[in-house]
Parts: structure tokens; sequence; C-alpha cells
């Protein structure tokens, strides 16, 4: 460890992060007008990547040196992905209508063109501030938008993104992304005169409403100790198995060129790819109960420390160094708004479906409810079935993206 940080210690940084965690959702809980109104323009998720990178900027501790992100990743990371995944009702989701898995796979798809070809305007706007290595942070970006939290940190490692530029494209997102979510919970402040507007068939969305009531009261149940502890053993057990599958996958593929060009050969691709793969497969039997216990919340919970970890690596500083890169970030979402838009009009289908669709993949399980319950409050578990799903596609789409961006940048 560094000796000019005030706090050496990982333990004593561990229980830092956890008590500002906790400290924040307390906040996020409390009546008090301030923080009522605080939150009103401040998200939660920023706070818990900005305060740790404030400890880190200010000397308090010393992120670069510590090993807290390191576990956090290995371990943390894909038993998250395992039981965000595990989550997925697949026969639920086709139960909801083509038309809402059409737009959300349109918002992924928006995302997935969005980046390449915001990176290509923007090479020819102000080439020198997407020169370089910018594309790898843009690939950060991606698993964020298509995924979440999980699917960034994976990006991280698999395109070995530098932690100040990573930290600067954090900023990007979470900035981007609550601007977009801004616009979309006017849109459901108007939607009844956007609908009609446009012509909008909305029959389906109050069977939809009747469905997602029932379908939540019949899953929920207050979690035993038991329930917990198959949770545990599910999210763990998985990831030591996708340790000791992703060690011989990736030695079988060391050495061939075109491997090593596609990840292929990194042992840590392997282990999310496997995570949350596992976590699909076990979506499609009696683990997928557990979701009624909380097995999501608990994948949240282990996010949450994820997200601190990646905070405390991040330099502030480093955002002011290219401010050029929060314009390639609307660029980015004005492409994925245009269309998810377009397809919109095309289908006559609700503005809540554009809405939810969009958030699902670019703002994921935490916010995703919030939008849509700013729609109908019975509607919110829409919101976490989505971005669920999209945390199952984040790792595989956001790696593409990666693919596309790295062409553009021609490495």
């Amino acid at each position: 460890m560094a000796e000019s940080a005030l706090i050496s210690n990982d333990a004593v940084v561990l229980g830092l992060l956890a008590a500002t965690l906790g400290a924040v959702f307390w906040s996020t809980e409390s009546q008090a007008p301030f923080w009522r109104a605080f939150y009103k323009y401040v998200p939660a998720l920023l706070l818990c990547y900005l305060l740790p990178a404030i400890y880190n900027t200010l000397g308090f501790i010393d992120g670069e040196s510590s090993q807290l992100y390191f576990v956090a990743s290995r371990y943390l990371l894909p038993a998250t992905l395992v039981l965000l995944t595990i989550a997925i009702d697949l026969r639920g989701i086709l139960r909801l209508g083509p038309k809402l898995l059409i737009l959300f796979c349109t918002a992924t798809v928006g995302v997935m063109l969005g980046g390449p070809l915001a990176l290509l305007l923007w090479q020819w706007l102000a080439p020198d501030a997407v020169a370089g290595e910018v594309w790898r942070g843009l690939t950060a970006v991606a698993g964020s938008w298509i995924g979440g939290g999980a699917n960034q940190a994976a990006m991280k490692e698999i395109f070995e993104i530098d932690n100040n530029l990573f930290g600067t494209m954090v900023a990007v997102d979470v900035i981007v992304a609550n601007i977009w979510m801004a616009v979309l919970l006017w849109m459901a402040a108007n939607q009844q005169r956007l609908d009609e507007r446009r012509g909008a068939d909305v029959s389906a969305l109050t069977a939809l409403r009747k469905q997602v009531e029932r379908l939540e009261a019949e899953r929920a149940r207050i979690p035993r100790l038991p329930d917990l502890m198959y949770i545990v053993a599910i999210g763990f057990g998985v990831t030591g198995l996708a340790h000791g599958l992703a060690t011989p996958l990736a030695s079988f593929f060391a050495g061939f060129a075109w491997a090593e060009r596609l990840s292929l050969a990194s042992e840590f691709f392997w282990i999310v790819v496997l995570a949350t793969s596992f976590g699909l497969l076990l979506s499609m039997t009696r683990a997928r109960d557990l979701e009624g216990a909380g097995a999501s919340k608990v994948g949240s919970a282990l996010l949450y420390i994820l997200v601190a970890a990646i905070g405390m690596q991040m330099n502030l500083g480093a955002i002011l160094t290219n401010p050029s890169l929060f314009g390639v970030g609307l660029t980015w979402i004005a492409i994925h708004a245009l269309l998810l838009i377009g397809m919109t009009r095309l289908l006559r289908a609700p503005t809540f479906y554009l809405a939810i669709a969009s958030q699902a993949n670019i703002g994921g399980a935490a916010s995703a409810p919030v939008v849509a319950a700013a729609f109908h409050p019975s509607l919110a578990p829409v919101g976490v079935l989505l971005a669920v799903l999209g945390y199952a596609l984040g790792t595989y789409g956001a790696w593409v993206t990666g693919q596309l961006l790295r062409l553009v940048a021609g490495h």
C-alpha cells in the first residue's frame, strides 16, 4: 500500500466503503426535505461512485494499491451476474407482448450501433479528443448502457481500460444517462398526450398491469435462512465453477493471435461469460424461484460493493482532461433515442414501451423500475424484468460493441 494514503489497511478501507454505502442508502430513505430535494437531482448511484472517488482524490485511501477491486471484480462480479440473471423469466417476458420485446431489442441495437457511429462522427469533429485508447473507455459505457454496473466492470477488465480513463467514462455514463432519464420521466408525465398524438394502441397496457401484479403476488415471499443460504451457494458456487473452467479455456486459446484479439485468451472474459451463461441456464430451472426470496437484491448488494470499489480507483481530476467525451456520449444517446422513436412510431406502441425499453438498457435494474413506476406503480416489476434481461445481454452486446469500436478506431 502507498505510504501517502491516510488509510492503508484494506480492512479499514472496506469498512469505510460499507459505511459510505449505508449512509447513502439511509439518506435515500430519509423523509427530511433536504434529502428528498437532493435526490431529485443527484442519483444515489452517482454518490456510490463519487464518494469513494473523493476519498481517493483527497488521499484518504489509495485505490491503485488496494486489492479490494481485484477481489470484488473476480469474486463478487461473477456472483452478481449469476444472481441478477437467475431472475429472468423468459416465458413471462414473452407474454409481455412482441412490441415491448422489439423495442427492447431496438434499444440494445441503438446502443451497439450508436457508440461506433458517435466515435466515427467525433473523429471528424474533434479527432484529438477521441484518439488513442478512447475506444477502450467507450466499451465501459456500452457495458453499462446495455446491461449495468457488473457488465461495465467486466468491460474494464476485458478491454484493459486505464483507471483514469475509466473514471472519465463513468462520469460520461452517469451524467448522460441521467439527462436521458429526465427526458423519459417527462414522457411519463405527458404519456396520454404523446400516445394520442401518435395514435398508439394502449389496450395491452391494462392487461399488462394486471399480469405483473399477479406475477409479483405469486413470487414474493419473506426469505428464510435456507433461502439466503441457497442464494449464496448458487452465486458463489457458480462463480467457483466459472473460475475452474475459465483457466483451461483461456489456455486453449492462448497463442492464437485472432483469439487474443477477440479476448478469447482472457481468463476474466471466460469468467464473466460463463457466469452469465450459467445464470441463464439456471433461470430455466426451479432455481428461478429464489428471486421471490430476494436473489436479485443480494446480487444488487454485491454490485454496490463493486461500484464503490471501482469508484475508489477514480481520479476526479481526469474528468476535466477531455470534456469532448461528453459530446460523444450525448451523440451516442441521441442515436439510440432516434432509433427507438422511429420504431415506436412504426409499431404504434405506447410511450411506456419506449421508455421502459430504453431505461432497462441505459439505466438498468436500479432505475428502470423508477421510470416504469412513473407510468403506473404496478408496472415497476416490468422494469426489473427487462433490466435483468439487459444484464444477461450486457456482456455479449458490449463485447461486440467493443469490437466495432476497435474497427472504427483502426486498432
